[in-house]
Parts: structure tokens; sequence; C-alpha cells
């Protein structure tokens, strides 16, 4: 059913608000670019499922991050599908390092860029090196903060960075474009670490600067309750209040309150049913080696080496190790299974 606030809106206004010109363009590029395949089920087929995938966010995978961080939307479906894919990295209580965060973000979008994976990093390191192993959720929702509101977080730090050296603030600053380039962020000096800026100051300039709303930024309402609570702070130090406040990830809505993050009972049953299928087809090398393994080719050290008798120094080879095709195989398998599931 429509809402209201839909029924209000004049009809450029709400495609713009929605992005359905985005959505629309992308569909057509996809219809062309695969027509000989789509013309076998058919057109009204195609856009009836491609608008299904927008809908339950996953159209995002392993697409190019020029879409990816096209449309709000299309960002809270990518911290969606992070959240889900890797949940079980929190769950371990595994701690990872930034470029190992990287790769996983990678797996999704192969071109997902160092340089946000590195602003993530340090909202939760600060000033600690950046090789320190991070928790899932700690990096988790610092990476929401800078993804999805990284236009209005530039902005946030050029403001920032004029308090510091005492500059007229009657500028207007515009945001980068959504190209995925975005601007070096300004150097804050030892000094804006420590000391920080008056915080009713930083507000004004912020309430200003959402009043603009050309890009997401965070409820103003949320910003304020936030700078209200301190006299004076840091850039990073607002970083940190953000992607800590709860009401701003309720807002969000990409992902659960942080006490439910390890909490997805479904895709826990999924993910077993997988583990478990996978088991029942790998065999132990040995038996590989006579018998045309998963992916329908001999192994070629048992091709080119029939017998060989094994050294007492060498290693044990372990008989489940996963192998690079078959891990790809399961992680593809489990990403299908997330699809089919949202």
């Amino acid at each position: 059913m429509l809402s209201p606030e839909r029924l209000a809106l004049p009809d450029y206004e709400y495609l713009a608000q929605r992005h359905v010109l985005t959505y629309m363009e992308d569909a057509v590029c996809q219809l062309l670019e695969n027509k000989e395949d789509i013309s076998q089920y058919g057109i009204a087929r195609f856009f009836t499922e491609y608008f299904n995938s927008v809908c339950q966010g996953t159209h995002i995978l392993f697409r190019e991050f020029s879409f990816i961080q096209a449309t709000p939307h299309n960002r809270a479906s990518f911290l969606r599908a992070f959240w889900r894919c890797f949940r079980t990295v929190g769950k371990n209580g595994d701690l990872l390092t930034m470029r190992e965060y990287h790769c996983l973000l990678q797996l999704l979008c192969p071109d997902f860029p160092l340089e946000l994976t590195q602003k993530a990093a340090r909202i939760v390191l600060m000033d600690d090196a950046m090789d320190c192993l991070m928790s899932f959720s700690d990096f988790l929702f610092a990476f929401q903060i800078q993804f999805y509101y990284s236009e209005f977080l530039e902005s946030v730090a050029a403001i920032y960075q004029d308090l510091l050296s005492g500059k007229n603030p009657n500028t207007v600053i515009v945001p980068t474009s959504s190209s995925g380039q975005h601007r070096q962020r300004p150097a804050l000096g030892d000094a804006g670490m420590l000391d920080g800026v008056e915080a009713s100051l930083f507000c004004q300039r912020l309430e200003n600067l959402c009043d603009r709303h050309k890009y997401s930024c965070p409820p103003p309402a949320l910003v304020k309750e936030i700078l209200s609570n301190v006299q004076r702070l840091t850039f990073y130090g607002f970083l940190v209040a953000l992607s800590k406040h709860h009401g701003i990830n309720q807002a969000l809505g990409a992902l659960p309150d942080k006490g439910d993050l390890m909490h997805d009972p479904a895709m826990d049953e999924e993910l077993e049913r997988l583990v478990v299928r996978s088991r029942l087809y790998r065999t132990p090398r040995q038996q590989r080696g006579k018998e045309p393994g998963a992916f329908g080719f001999q192994r070629r050290d048992k091709l080119e080496a029939p017998e060989r008798v094994p050294s007492a120094l060498a290693p044990t080879p372990n008989p489940y190790r996963w192998e690079p095709r078959e891990f790809c195989s399961f992680f593809s398998s489990f990403l299908r299974s997330i699809w089919s599931s949202w």
C-alpha cells in the first residue's frame, strides 16, 4: 500500500528520491549485455527478477564499487550483505587486521577502494598502528558510518579543519562526486587530535551542513544530541560517537543492534547445511588421486608421479584441507543461499 507521504510527492520528486532512474538505467544496461541469455525466458521476467533483487538488497553482490555506492539503498544493502556473509567472524571471536577486512570486502566487491577501509579502521584504532587487530563488531559499526556517510564526513573534516585553523567559516562545502574517487581528508594536527574544537560552534556548523542535505547525513537531532553532551571534542571522537550511537544505527536501518549482531538463526542453519554438504563431497587426497575431483579433473601430482614413498620427516597432509577452488565453490553456494533466503 502506498504511504500518504508517497502520494503527497510529485512524480518527478519521488523518482529522484528513490533513484528509480538509476535502477532503470542499470537494468537496461544488463539487459543489453546479456540479451542472448535473457531472450530465452523473456524480458518481462528479467525486469521482475531485477527489481525483486533490488527490493531484497541482493542486487549489489559482486557489482562494481561505482554502482554499490550510487544510492543510499545500495549502500545499506551492501552493509547488510557484508554483515550476513561474515557474521561468523565475530561469532567465532576472531580478530582481523584492516587489510584482512578489506579482503573480505573485496569478496563482495572486487574493486572496493582500500582508502575507505583505512578510514574505517582509523575510527577504531585512533592513534594505534594500522596493522592492529580489530573485532568484527567494532570494525563493522565504524565501517557503516564511514561508508554510508562518506561525503558527509569529508565535509565535516573540512569544517573541523577550518575551526582548528581559525578560518572564517562562511564558505559552502560542496560534496565530492559519486565516482568513487574521494577527496583526501585534510591532515589533522597534533593540537587538533588532543584538544579538539568547541562543541557548540561545531554543532552550529554541522546544522547548516545538514540543512543543505544534498547527500545522506545522520539525523540532525541525533548529531545535536551527541554534541550537546560535551564541551570540546576531536574529529575522531565525533566519528566514534557516531559509530556507537544506537539511534543513528536504527535510523540507518542496515544493521541490527549490537546485542543482536551475532544472532541470525536462519542463516546459521543454512550455513551448517552447506558445511555438512561440502564435507560429503570432499574426500581424502589419496582417494582424490584415483578418482576425478569435484570439478571433473585428476590431480596433477598423481598423474605425473605414480607412486611416492612418504618421507618420515615430511608433514602428514591434511586430507580435509580446503582447496582454493573448493572454497570458491563453497562461498558461491553460500551466497546463492543468501540470495534465495532474502
